[in-house]
């Protein structure tokens, strides 16, 4: 699964490697956690040109009674994604990536768990599967929400966890925001190559999601 993730790098960045026609204002997150906003790219209907937008973290399916049930899917399963009723048509019509340059999970060792920090290479910001879901109160309050997608963990992170989420590789980011592409058949192998992760040891102060400065991703001594 992914419950954590760090956005630490400069907006330049951002623009450059999800070719952005705006550069975006990002203040360094080191510990981003469930229901708040995270940093989404997706294609903009109108100028179809891809874009940055803030989406709250725990996709809140259109048909939900109230917002609550976002906190319960922040991530979504990519075996079951295109049939699970809160996420079908997602799948089909409302991908985004949600970028990220690190994620965190815990090892279970006896009672307790020990966090771990998960990057690629250099430390290069990446852009998680993620689905996208629009959805209004009675009050007409609209809220704009994200999932990230998970698989299997492969063998470097699965002595750690069993299920990790899903990096996009960069080739395919065109691929995966296209939205001509709409049968699950189409999309679903662009999820199938995953980039090599490197991780290490982190303290128990990301333990606190309240705690997010660059202590959360220092090497445990």
């Amino acid at each position: 699964m992914c419950g954590r993730f760090t956005l630490t790098c400069l907006g330049e960045q951002l623009a450059e490697i999800f070719q952005l026609s705006e550069v975006p204002e990002i203040t360094p997150r080191y510990n981003i956690a469930p229901t708040q906003l995270v940093a989404t790219v997706s294609i903009n209907s109108k100028s179809e040109k891809r874009q940055l937008n803030w989406m709250r973290w725990g996709l809140i399916p259109s048909w939900a009674k109230d917002q609550k049930m976002g906190a319960k899917l922040i991530n979504a399963r990519v075996e079951t994604v295109a049939e699970k009723p809160s996420f079908r048509q997602a799948i089909r019509q409302r991908r985004c990536l949600i970028v990220a340059d690190g994620f965190y999970e815990w090892q279970k060792i006896e009672d307790q768990k020990q966090p771990y920090y998960l990057h690629v290479e250099n430390h290069q910001p990446f852009g998680f599967a993620g689905l996208w879901e629009r959805w209004k109160s009675p009050e007409n309050e609209e809220i704009i929400s994200c999932t990230i997608l998970t698989t299997e963990a492969n063998n470097e992170v699965r002595s750690i966890h069993h299920r990790q989420p899903i990096i996009i590789p960069e080739n395919n980011y065109s691929q995966w925001l296209d939205p001509q592409l709409t049968e699950p058949q189409e999309i679903l192998p662009l999820l199938t190559s995953q980039p090599p992760l490197n991780y290490y040891p982190v303290n128990a102060v990301v333990n606190n999601s309240r705690h997010d400065q660059a202590d959360c991703i220092e090497q445990k001594g």
